[in-house]
Parts: C-alpha cells; sequence; structure tokens
C-alpha cells in the first residue's frame, strides 16, 4: 500500500493495530449486546437457509446428499487416521470458528466503512447509540429563545424522543422583517430549536445559523431564517417547512409551533402604558403587571397538543419570561393540555420549570424565583410545575459587575415563598461563565440535573 502523508500512514497503523487489539475484540463482544434487534434476524436468516437446504434435498429425493455425506466420511476418515481424533477435532473447530470470525469481522468492517462519520465512530457505537436514545423518555420541552436550544443540546444526548414547542410571537430582528415584509410566522427561535437538535455534519448546521453581514436587504438575516421562510411558501405552511428542514439537518426529535396563528404580545406596565410588540415590550423598560396577545385565544398546533399528552416529562424553559415562556402558555389549549398531564394525570407525570440565573431589564428587574413562579402561574389562571430548578452558586465577581452596569442580578431564592407556592426547590450549578463574565446555562450539566430528577421523580411515581 503506498503512502505519501504522515497522516495516512497513521491512519493505516491506527486501523491495522485495531484488528489485533483488545479494542477490536470489545467491538465484536458489543455485536451481542441486547436490545440491538440483530441477532435475532441473524438467527432467522441462518434458519431460512438451513430450511432451503432441506427443501432442495427433498426434492432431488437426497440422492446429491447421499453422495456428499459418503465423500465427507471418506475424507474424515483419512484425516482421523493420520491425526487422531482428539487432535483433529478441535483443529477443525478453532478453523470454523476462526472463519466465522474473519467472515462476520469482514462484512461488519466492510458496512462500517460505508456509514462511518469524520469521527471515525463505529457502525456498532452509532447503533448502540441509536437503540439508546430511541428508548429515552418522551420529553416535552416549552419555551424559546436561546435558552431553548441550549437545553435542548443536552437533552439530546440523553433521548431522540423530544419535543420542542416553541413561542411564534417574535417581532424583533430577521424574523421580525420577514415576518413584516413577507407576513410568514417569525422562524428564528425554531431555526435555532432546528440546529440544536441537529445530528447532521457540523458544517451544515452552521450554515443554517450563518447571519448575512452583507449585501443589499440581506444584512442582519439567516440563512436559516430565509430557508424556513422559503419552504414555508412552497409546503404550504410553518409546520410542512420545519418537518422538511428535520429531514435536512437529521434532527433528534421534533420542533413545533405553539400555534400557526399570527399571534402578537401586548404588555400593560406599571405606569399605565400598554406595550404592543414583542420586541418593544423589552425595550420599554418598564414592570409589566400583565401580558397577553391579539388573537386572545390563539388555537394550538393539534401535533404540539398531542405531544404534551403522549410526554414522560414536561420541561418549562429557561428563557426570558415574558417573551419567550409565557407567550406559549397564553394559547390556552397548551396550558390546559400541560395541566391535565403534570396536575391531573393517573399519575401525574414530572414537571419541573428551570428558572433563569440572572434577572432581564425591561422584563424581569428585581424579581426573585417566587416572583417568576407567580408570574407563570398568573399568565395561565393555575398551576403547571411542582419544582423548580435554581442556580446553587451565585456567578463570580466580574459577571456580577458586568450585569451589574446592565441592571441585571441573580434572581434571589426565597425559599419560604417557593414553598408557600407548593414547589419544590431543585438546587444544582448548571452555569457557565465564559471570559467576559457572559452567564449562561451549560447544556450537558443542565440536561443531567434534569436527567437526574425525572428518574428520582418516575420511580417515586411508580
Amino acid at each position: 500500500m503506498p503512502f505519501n502523508t504522515p497522516k495516512r500512514i497513521l491512519k493505516y497503523f491506527r486501523q491495522d493495530s485495531r484488528a489485533v487489539t483488545p479494542y477490536r475484540v470489545n467491538q465484536w463482544f458489543k455485536w451481542l449486546s441486547p436490545g440491538l434487534s440483530i441477532k435475532r434476524w441473524l438467527l432467522i436468516s441462518a434458519s431460512g437457509v438451513c430450511f432451503v437446504g432441506l427443501g432442495l434435498a427433498i426434492w432431488i429425493k437426497l440422492t446429491p446428499i447421499f453422495y456428499a455425506i459418503q465423500l465427507v466420511e471418506g475424507f474424515l476418515n483419512k484425516v482421523t487416521t493420520i491425526l487422531p481424533s482428539y487432535i483433529s477435532g478441535p483443529l477443525v473447530l478453532l478453523l470454523g470458528f476462526l472463519l466465522i470470525l474473519w467472515g462476520q469481522s469482514r462484512t461488519v468492517g466492510s458496512i462500517t466503512e460505508v456509514f462511518r462519520t469524520d469521527g471515525d465512530e463505529e457502525l456498532i457505537d452509532l447503533l448502540l447509540n441509536y437503540r439508546r436514545l430511541n428508548r429515552g423518555p418522551k420529553i416535552v420541552v416549552v419555551g424559546g429563545g436561546t435558552g431553548l436550544s441550549t437545553l435542548l443540546r443536552g437533552l439530546k444526548t440523553y433521548s431522540a424522543n423530544i419535543t420542542a414547542v416553541v413561542t411564534v410571537a417574535d417581532d424583533g430582528g430577521s424574523s421580525g422583517r420577514l415576518r413584516r415584509e413577507i407576513g410568514v410566522l417569525p422562524p428564528g427561535d425554531i431555526r435555532s430549536c432546528l440546529a440544536a437538535l441537529a445530528s447532521e455534519e457540523k458544517l451544515l448546521t452552521e450554515l443554517f445559523q450563518y447571519r448575512f453581514k452583507a449585501g443589499d436587504g440581506l444584512v442582519g438575516h439567516s440563512f436559516g431564517n430565509l430557508f424556513l421562510t422559503a419552504m414555508s411558501d412552497i409546503t404550504g405552511d410553518l409546520e410542512q417547512a420545519i418537518a422538511a428542514s428535520s429531514k435536512v439537518l437529521a434532527v433528534r426529535g421534533q420542533v413545533l409551533p405553539a400555534t400557526l396563528s399570527d399571534m402578537r404580545l401586548w404588555a400593560e406596565l406599571a405606569d399605565g402604558r400598554r406595550i404592543e410588540g414583542e420586541s418593544n415590550i423589552t425595550h420599554a423598560k418598564g414592570s409589566i403587571i400583565r401580558l397577553g396577545c391579539t388573537p386572545t385565544n390563539p388555537p394550538a398546533l393539534p401535533k404540539a397538543l398531542q405531544a404534551i399528552e403522549e410526554a414522560d416529562f414536561i420541561v418549562i424553559g429557561p428563557g426570558s419570561l415574558y417573551t419567550s415562556i409565557i407567550p406559549n402558555l397564553l394559547v390556552p389549549e397548551i396550558a390546559a393540555a400541560i395541566a391535565k398531564r403534570c396536575q391531573k394525570g393517573n399519575p401525574p407525570i414530572p414537571c419541573i420549570y428551570v428558572c433563569n440565573i440572572m434577572t432581564q431589564p425591561g422584563e424581569t428587574q428585581g424579581y426573585s424565583v417566587a416572583d417568576h413562579i407567580r408570574a407563570i402561574d398568573r399568565a395561565c389562571g393555575r398551576h403547571l410545575f411542582s419544582a423548580v430548578l435554581v442556580q446553587k452558586q451565585s456567578p463570580s465577581e466580574t459577571s456580577l459587575i458586568r450585569y451589574a452596569q446592565e441592571n441585571s442580578h441573580p434572581v434571589f431564592l426565597d425559599r419560604e415563598d417557593v414553598a408557600q407556592l407548593k414547589r419544590r426547590i431543585i438546587l444544582a450549578n448548571v452555569m457557565d461563565e465564559d471570559e467576559q463574565g457572559l452567564v449562561r446555562h451549560n447544556p450537558q450539566r443542565l440536561a443531567g440535573v434534569l436527567f437526574r430528577w425525572y428518574s428520582r421523580a418516575s420511580k417515586m411515581r411508580g
């Protein structure tokens, strides 16, 4: 085999070493793992071969079989005269096992080369991961914005049965421009969730998130927003456009808009002002006392209601309280379906709210954890969740100074008030900080904490 680069040489020796090292033996034994749904079909195929041979033998009245058996018997008699049976028998058995092992390994190796990704992952590992994820619980996550997409990146490593119910009330940025100029529902939050759940090539995901920096009329738009807008026009509605985009990105789970209605938010502030438009509410810098939408009772997407009805676990948040989370719950059927599943179910399923780490100017300035809960209860007119996840440790001094300049502070945990609201508090360190002091939820830690709580809650419920 000719080698012309050190990289190819290393790749060759890596693959060659795998063929003789314990790594390869371990990969072979993985094919015996239960639940792969492969061994049973191989056994059925082998049984079919035996029946085909038996059928042919009966059809031709066993004449060739008789002579073949005589030939094999004569050959074996000659072999045993040269080598005793206690030597020739084990040697033939060993030869048979080696041929089976060699044939199976080469077959699996050939298939693996076809499906192997850039990560050089083995086919058996792909199959095991696929089976594990598809056996995961059915999770419904309700929200929008950066918080929801962050959570989805972590959850997709635990289950492929994820449904993200996303707000369509956004009217700012690229989504707002497309909404005003073309009349489509805002695709921004949906685009981010699709990218977060994508299992396709990293380059394709980056393309979907790419934002144009030049071009007349293109500046500020993301490729994914334009793609979803075009697909909406081609397929007829946003739901079909999302389904088509999900196939392109090989999405684990599904992303659904809470409603297909042209939903627009309005807010009444403590100073008497009435602000219309999602982007204007935050910029008004007031204290929100009431949030509503036009139309008043938008109908829910049927598939979203079905996902909630079939869910094993529901997560609300994280995200902007008044512009990402509550807008979904202003769809009456969504709130009613969650309440029916989490409060009145037989038995009720676990439902948790992931509280934000920092307050948000123009929405939740001065809010405590209990204030966040009260706002959701007030918007829905009922209790939806039984527990709240709160960041355990305070951000660093660098982050506190940075956020204080923007009039943002850590959300205070008022334990007694939360207890009076009959919510269980889950404290955990689920925060990340970058070098600039920006605070975000860590996708893996957040998902890990939620799954551990879900497992405990499910055991208590069972």
